[in-house]
């Protein structure tokens, strides 16, 4: 099993290699006046890095959330 997960992590570093490679050109992102020129490729990968601890977030505050209404002592 760790050999099929160390093959596909391989794959997509591959593919996420391949991906850089051909995707250096430059364009630009605005947003409330600002003005962001870079490669599509860092682009991409910020907006994942973005994206993965915003929802890293949203899943640590419903445990908290659930996890709190659950011990909470029910009132009569």
């Amino acid at each position: 099993m760790r050999t099929i997960l160390g093959l596909f992590l391989l794959i997509f570093l591959g593919a996420v290699g391949i991906f850089a490679a051909q995707n250096t050109s430059y364009v630009q992102v605005r947003f409330l006046g600002w003005v962001v020129s870079s490669p599509l490729a860092l682009l991409v990968v910020v907006v994942y890095l973005l994206g993965m601890l915003s929802g890293w977030n949203v899943v640590a505050f419903l445990r908290r959330s659930l996890r709190s209404v659950a011990t909470a002592p029910r009132s009569r």
